[in-house]
């Protein structure tokens, strides 16, 4: 058939040699540097403008592509695709790799050769074969290193300075999307960069730096807490003014996101399960400011709209009722225990931790109960679904600790949640955006008590006033 025909016309990576003339090959695209430009060598008013792409279409094959031309050509060019995308290259030319120039900018890969592509002789277009592209799109999914070949967070901060200045490989799952930062370096150039805070089941938050646009727009796309990364040949540093190391996205790395290997399979489980139970915000604790500091007060739907234009957390006072709290469910609902290491729920009854990527994993089981509960609150504007009260905040509130309460009685608990429930109570919360609650947002109360009359009546006028 035709299609086979079409298909038949198209050369292996790994079959490519100088020697063949016109080749065509097809393969998606696994990384993308930005275009640079640079002064023509016979005539310095003229630049010549360049990029550079990798191009895979088997899980052993890959190859570096330079196209090379004037502004307008290799602008379009470069807009024309990116990162995932499926494309054929015709008439490009096969020429030994140059270690010692071009190809140290660029990622390793096992061809001996590169291609190189120029206006007046190859064509980059995308491919349209459904049949190719489902075959070629999988391999964006495998790592350019063996899989198991990486690195832990654990392991960088442990081999801290020794490490500096090396390229390795990393996996590690996103925590949070810092913001672009444009700035214009000081002979004109425009610049950007991004940061991405990683984690895994050693290090709760690990910085990862990019300066590359086309990293940064890849980088973009993918879902923080769901999504892990393997990082070929990324550079770690260490940084004097973080006193720690830091990971850079260089033009050598080939980023992959959530790989298809065991390990990387392991470590999506193990940040769903963290993400979920709120272990990661957990670790972020230190930072909140004391209670005695926060002092703006919100209403429920005041606190939901500031939330809305507001990517980061913050903090606010509400004088609202506590609409819900299920103090006298199973103890096992109101009170969870965690493994100290990894934060991982676990039940007592074991001997080690059940998370595959525990870092003490097969240990004995170094676990902590704590409450862990969620509290509606609601005032006369709405409710503020599902906010967890936890730990220490827990504590204070019930004026019990976990011990105390599991030797409450069934009358005793009810008791105690009675004493809050649809009760006038002066909370401090932290709302931070969330994309898997439902209203986007989640709350965590950082301390509840029952609230003074008087106080209540004072901030309600002024509350009302406001409107």
């Amino acid at each position: 058939s035709e299609k086979e025909m079409a298909a038949q016309s198209f050369l292996a990576i790994s079959e490519l040699h100088p020697s063949f003339s016109h080749p065509k090959v097809v393969g998606v695209i696994i990384g993308k540097t930005d275009v640079r430009s640079f002064p023509d060598r016979k005539n310095a008013d003229v630049h010549r403008f360049t990029f550079g792409f990798t191009l895979r279409d088997s899980p052993d094959f890959f190859i570096n592509v330079t196209a090379w031309g004037n502004d307008g050509y290799v602008n379009g060019l470069a807009s024309s695709f990116g990162v995932g995308d499926c494309v054929a290259v015709e008439n490009s030319l096969v020429s030994n790799k140059d270690p010692e120039k071009g190809d140290k900018f660029c990622p390793t890969t096992p061809s001996h050769y590169r291609l190189l592509v120029t206006e007046a002789h190859s064509q980059v277009y995308p491919c349209a074969d459904v049949d190719t592209v489902d075959r070629l799109l999988p391999l964006i999914h495998l790592p350019v290193k063996d899989s198991r070949d990486f690195y832990s967070l654990g392991d960088i901060v442990a081999n801290g300075p020794k490490l500096d200045g090396a390229a390795i490989n990393i996996l590690a799952a996103i925590k949070q999307m810092g913001e672009v930062k444009q700035f214009t370096t000081s002979d004109g150039r425009r610049g950007q960069r991004l940061e991405v805070k990683l984690f895994d089941d050693s290090v709760s938050s690990f910085p990862l730096v990019c300066w590359d646009k086309e990293t940064i727009l890849t980088l973009q796309t993918f879902v923080a807490k769901e999504t892990v990364l393997f990082v070929a040949d990324a550079k770690v540093s260490f940084d004097k003014f973080r006193g720690g190391m830091v990971a850079t996205v260089t033009p050598r790395s080939v980023v992959t996101a959530n790989p298809d290997t065991r390990e990387a399979s392991l470590l999506f489980s193990y940040a769903k399960e963290a993400s979920e139970s709120g272990a990661l915000d957990q670790d972020e604790a230190p930072e909140d400011p004391p209670v005695d500091s926060i002092t703006d007060v919100y209403t429920v739907s005041q606190l939901k709209e500031k939330a809305k234009g507001h990517p980061e957390a913050f903090f606010g006072v509400t004088y609202s009722f506590v609409s819900r709290l299920d103090l006298d469910s199973s103890v096992s609902k109101v009170i969870k225990t965690r493994c100290c290491r990894c934060k991982y729920q676990v039940t007592e009854a074991l001997q080690s931790c059940t998370n595959p990527l525990c870092s003490g994993r097969g240990q004995a089981l170094s676990a902590a109960a704590a409450f862990d509960l969620l509290v509606d609150l609601t005032d006369h504007t709405g409710t503020l679904q599902a906010c967890s009260l936890r730990g220490v905040a827990a504590e204070q509130t019930l004026g019990c600790t976990v011990e105390e309460f599991t030797r409450l009685n069934d009358d005793q608990r009810t008791a105690l949640k009675w004493r809050f429930l649809l009760e006038r109570c002066k909370t401090h919360v932290k709302i931070l955006p969330s994309a898997r609650a439902k209203s986007g947002i989640r709350g965590a109360v950082l301390s509840c008590s029952l609230a003074d009359p008087g106080e209540v009546k004072q901030h309600m006028s002024a509350l009302l006033l406001q409107r």
